[in-house]
């Protein structure tokens, strides 16, 4: 991958071209644990996309963090001056999937989930010419100076008893307004007087949910403490990607 980064892909044994959708990790975490814990392989297979998970390079736990442009990690500390550019590598990301395989420019997507929402979000901004839609999953952000010069379709997941990313908010440097807010601001960047009938913009909200990918497996013991409550109520992977299909570029 571009240099020397790590992104592992998935590619249903499928011919034509196909979509392609990004996962990004959360903070702390990496490429293989969001393959495992979002299972969006068995959709891929199912319903015929490649997926990549790109890997963030900031390290932090036992894991990485990304790259969010003028924004702080996610402790609220600075980012290091060495960071790298992940804008610009999912978009190499990308690039040398569409080398690899036979895929659809119009139907390109990226989603992630709690720090990897977060950079989701950004690359809705940033990157608007490259993806269709984005699906933030407990992380729904719409950053500072957004650059997106067109709509971009919107689906967001996230559970009201999130308590790392709260529903309603919190005074986190990284984090501050709530999640309804966040999705009126990419209503209104679309065009729509309101958040509700928004046809570009959906939030799904997941009454009694924590800070979890809903209709994922069940998490080790370890990280269902401190991520709290799990669903089923929502399969947020297959959910989403029927939302995808619906808004190519």
């Amino acid at each position: 991958m571009p240099g020397g980064r790590v992104a592992i892909v998935h590619a249903p044994a499928r011919a034509g071209r196909l979509a392609l959708v990004v996962s990004l990790h959360a903070s702390g975490a990496t490429a293989a644990l969001q393959q495992k814990l979002t299972a969006m392989d068995a959709v891929a297979d199912r319903e015929g996309f490649v997926v990549a998970y790109p890997q963030a390079a900031i390290p932090k736990g036992h894991g990485f963090e990304w790259h969010l442009p003028d924004q702080p990690l996610s402790d609220g500390s600075a980012t290091p001056a060495d960071a790298p550019d992940d804008v610009a590598f999912i978009a190499a990301v990308v690039a040398e999937v569409q080398r690899a395989h036979a895929i659809d420019a119009r139907r390109i997507y990226v989603t992630g989930w709690s720090g990897g929402a977060r950079m989701a979000s950004e690359l809705g901004c940033e990157r608007a010419d490259l993806f269709a839609a984005i699906a933030p999953v407990a992380g729904l952000r719409f950053p500072p100076q957004c650059k997106a010069t067109r709509p971009v379709a919107v689906i967001a997941f996230h559970g009201t008893a999130d308590r790392i990313n709260p529903y309603a908010g919190s005074d986190r440097p990284s984090w501050t307004y709530g999640v309804v807010e966040a999705a009126r601001r990419w209503a209104a960047h679309d065009g729509c007087a309101q958040l509700d009938g928004c046809a570009r913009v959906r939030l799904r909200t997941i009454d009694g949910a924590g800070h979890v990918w809903p209709g994922a497996p069940p998490l080790p013991p370890e990280l269902a403490q401190m991520l709290g409550p799990e669903t089923r109520a929502v399969d947020a992977s297959t959910e989403m990607w029927r939302f995808f299909s619906a808004h190519p570029r």
